[in-house]
């Protein structure tokens, strides 16, 4: 794996800073934000100086039950060919269950779903990874994801979960030491015996992220200052192995230049003082990396049945079918209010609820930036209230439809001037994704008539 150094999520709100900023080795960019026939040309401008542009992926939903949709293989693969990149990355969640499979609507979360550490999880991924890898002109990493939720019957550890994962795909890892941090917080995970266990020499990068913690819970914001606890978790990686890139992430809040070099500094702080630890024990990284692979091999095969012979060539129907059922239940109790599945702690499902639902007032916020406008104050209630009784089943931008539909069909919002406004943006707006013809016409006729 080719050599990143210090690197910061690039987004379009401080391409500037990045721009200017010193001592940055490359650019990682959320891949369904770019357009691979209209790069940014601040974007462009750091690959004609040479830095390194990874595409990292959110919508792949890799963990999902369903095997990856051939269009968004395909994206992810524009992406990487038109930004020159070494390798694309993804993360180990499901984002959407439902379907087919299930014999139910389909629902999107909006958001990254932990997968269960179970033998059918582990199968249908395996399959999933290879299906993305065959589909990819260059390497493939997958990144470890933050939870507030533990699934009931988990069958492995984090660290046993990825060690199994790249040993039987050969895929790289992007781990998450903010990550590992909340796993800690939120479901009393050891980060070091994750890092332990983990393979080390698959490592393609690391990231590096703020978030806060509220009534015991940590949220993984992306908008506040790594913290300390975080850090220590970067320098007891480094003191393993050297990674080859870490990277900050920040996508809400975006403070003063200085604030993000600090944060950078810091950063590499962490690393040299992993560095000098790892130095002080001579041959401790490969020791590490021996103890870890035997440790995570042993752990995992104690934990589940011996593997049958064509365990590694695909993941059984059946397989999937228990997972996409299990994954369904789970997120139509976070997103449409169904029972929650037996073994999950009611508790901290309504905080994943009202985490997801506040989610997605905030991005419908900024792919519709008018609807705050038109509706002021009356926005984030409303559409909280829309959420509840409305799960998500497309992207982002048909949501945004949807709520506006559905105000406008109630009468609302009162005020008369609002309303007008609000109509006039929904017609403008939802020729560009019809729906089935029938439920269109009527729902034009009847705003139209208003």
């Amino acid at each position: 794996m080719e050599r990143l150094g210090t690197g910061i999520g690039w987004r379009p709100e401080i391409a500037d800073t990045v721009e200017r900023m010193p001592g940055i080795d490359w650019v990682e960019v959320v891949a369904e934000n770019v357009c691979p026939g209209h790069l940014p040309d601040a974007l462009l401008r750091l690959r004609e100086r040479g830095l390194t542009v990874v595409p990292h992926g959110v919508s792949l939903g890799l963990g999902g039950a369903d095997r990856p949709d051939p269009a968004r293989l395909s994206a992810l693969a524009e992406r990487a060919e038109a930004l020159g990149s070494p390798l694309v990355t993804e993360h180990i969640a499901f984002v959407r269950a439902g379907g087919p499979l299930t014999a139910s609507p389909r629902l999107e979360a909006g958001h990254l779903l932990p997968v269960p550490r179970t033998r059918d999880a582990l199968d249908v991924l395996c399959e999933n990874v290879r299906i993305a890898q065959d589909a990819l002109p260059v390497p493939l990493a997958v990144e470890n994801v933050a939870a507030l939720i533990s699934w009931p019957g988990e069958e492995m550890t984090e660290g046993q979960f990825l060690y199994e994962l790249a040993d039987r795909t050969g895929v790289r890892l992007l781990i998450d030491v903010a990550n590992l941090h909340t796993n800690h917080v939120n479901r009393g995970e050891d980060p070091a015996k994750a890092l332990a266990e983990l393979p080390l020499e698959a490592i393609a990068y690391v990231h590096v992220a703020g978030g806060f913690e509220r009534d015991g819970v940590w949220h993984d914001s992306h908008a506040h200052p790594v913290p300390r606890p975080v850090l220590a978790v970067l320098t007891d990686l480094a003191a393993r192995v050297s990674p080859p890139g870490v990277l900050l992430e920040r996508d809400e809040n975006f403070p003063e230049p200085a604030e993000l070099e600090r944060e950078l500094a810091e950063i590499r702080a962490a690393l040299e003082e992993g560095r000098r630890a790892r130095a002080a024990i001579p041959g401790a990284s490969g020791a590490s990396t021996v103890t870890a692979r035997a440790t995570a091999r042993d752990s995992a095969d104690s934990a589940s049945e011996p593997a049958d012979p064509t365990h590694h060539d695909s993941a059984p129907e059946p397989a999937r079918q228990r997972l996409a059922l299990a994954q369904a239940a789970l997120l139509s109790a976070l997103v449409a209010g169904t029972p929650v599945p037996e073994g999950f702690d009611r508790v901290r499902l309504g905080v994943q609820a009202r985490a997801l639902a506040g989610k997605r007032a905030d991005v419908v916020a900024k792919v519709a930036p008018e609807l705050p406008v038109i509706l002021g104050a009356a926005y984030r209630p409303a559409f909280l209230a829309y959420a509840q009784r409305h799960p998500m089943t497309g992207g982002y931008r048909r949501d945004a439809l949807d709520f506006a539909e559905q105000l406008l069909l109630a009468g609302r919002p009162q005020e008369a001037r609002a309303r007008r406004q609000l109509r006039e943006w929904w017609l403008e707006r939802s020729g560009s994704a019809p729906r089935p013809r029938s439920r269109m016409a009527r729902a034009r006729r009847v705003l139209l008539r208003r």
